[in-house]
């Protein structure tokens, strides 16, 4: 502020016309001492350096004036560059959403193609059928505990992984042939590739055999090496092998499975190594097993009805490739409604009330509703045809709901 004023005074009178000559002629006319000379020489510095202060001020005022006019003009476009900001953020959430939105529509795709990878039908029947056996040696209330739960759970997840192995290895093997029967599944499709069934099909092996061994289950693990074996040389293409190509040896290794090695292996898993009593053939364990034996064959038999196109095409000699689709679904029903027949007349030779109208009016029924899908089935009808082969396996399930009560 000082330098301000000095400015200011020096500027007034150097530029004042009335002083100006009046000093001039006062100091000009004067002879100044040393000391005086000094003094004035200093005073016109002081103005000079005065002088310059003001023109620093005054550019200093000039630069000032454009930052206020931007920053007031920027105060004017805040709003359009707010609005701008919002835009550009709203692009980029919707960019994120987008992304977001594809990655899980491919995380349900592969989902659903691992769904599919599986047969489902195969890994519902596999969990009811091993829970409606693991059920027929308890005989009270007490036997159901953790240790009891514990050696359940070990059988159910050991079969089901070595479930998705069988069914696994046979599409690897069938994936020309599924291009025509079946070309949803997600190696015909394209889906998954080759690799990736190979690494399916090897990791649910492993861990397969991985939870037979740690339970140290004998009956456990014999029915996993031979579920192993017989899902093997049913699919590989090998010599001696490949036996789904032979319309006997592919029932055999279907009925063997389903019907023998699921209800005594087991059964004996659940009695002899998780409960530790003698194991003992109990009637509903000896009805289970000849009557699924039955029920197997039907779906050894009939699951080739939808494949006679591939089947014939690539040298599958199916029954139904032999003896024709309407032949091979006659015989199946026969021999469903004699197995129906059998188990009403077993239910009915119950001791118990309760037990005798649950097994004589479930068979009767399911056989009554067999009975009545089948007056509405065409064989020319592939859609049909597999509606009716699904249907089949609902039977499946429902049987293994009634087989308990068989006493």
């Amino acid at each position: 502020m000082q330098a301000v004023t000095a400015a200011a005074a020096a500027g007034q009178l150097l530029t004042d016309t009335r002083r100006g000559p009046r000093c001039r002629a006062r100091l000009g006319t004067t002879r100044l001492s040393w000391t005086g000379r000094f003094a004035v020489e200093a005073f016109a510095g002081q103005c000079q350096s005065a002088t310059t202060v003001m023109h620093k001020f005054s550019a200093i005022s000039q630069a000032a004036r454009p930052r206020r006019n931007t920053k007031r003009q920027c105060s004017d476009d805040y709003p359009a560059l707010q609005a701008g900001c919002s835009e550009v953020n709203w692009d980029q959430n919707g960019s994120n959403a987008n992304r977001l939105e594809e990655i899980r529509g491919d995380v349900l795709k592969k989902l659903r193609s691992f769904y599919e990878f599986c047969r489902p039908h195969t890994i519902f029947g596999t969990i009811i059928g091993i829970t409606s056996v693991s059920l027929l040696p308890m005989k009270s209330i007490d036997d159901f505990t953790v240790t009891v739960l514990r050696g359940y759970l070990e059988a159910l997840t050991a079969a089901l992984c070595m479930n998705i192995y069988v069914v696994g290895l046979n599409q690897l093997y069938d994936i020309q042939i599924d291009k025509i029967n079946k070309p949803g599944l997600p190696l015909a499709s394209g889906e998954f590739s080759v690799a990736t069934g190979v690494f399916l099909v090897l990791a649910f092996l492993i861990m397969s055999f991985s939870i037979g061994i740690r339970s140290g289950s004998a009956p456990l693990m014999c029915a996993l090496i031979v579920s192993f074996l017989l899902g093997s040389a049913y699919s590989i293409e090998a010599p001696f092998l490949r036996w789904k190509r032979h319309a006997l040896l592919a029932a055999s290794c279907i009925l063997f499975v389903r019907a023998i090695l699921v209800q005594l292996a087991f059964f004996a898993h659940m009695q002899q190594h998780v409960l530790k009593r003698p194991l003992a053939a109990t009637k509903s364990l000896v009805f289970a097993t000849l009557f699924m034996c039955c029920f197997s064959a039907v779906i050894a038999l009939f699951k080739d009805i939808p494949d006679v196109d591939g089947d014939r095409d690539f040298g599958i000699q199916s029954l139904s490739v032999r003896l024709g689709p309407q032949r091979v679904y006659q015989l199946c029903i026969s021999i469903l409604l004699t197995a129906y027949g059998a188990a009403t007349l077993v239910g009915a030779s119950s001791t118990n009330l309760f037990q005798k109208i649950i097994t004589v009016s479930g068979h009767g029924l399911l056989a009554l509703t067999l009975w009545q899908r089948a007056q509405h089935f065409e064989v020319e009808n592939q859609a049909r045809v597999t509606s009716f082969y699904m249907f089949i396996w609902k039977l499946f399930y429902a049987e293994y709901f009634l087989i308990p009560f068989v006493q």
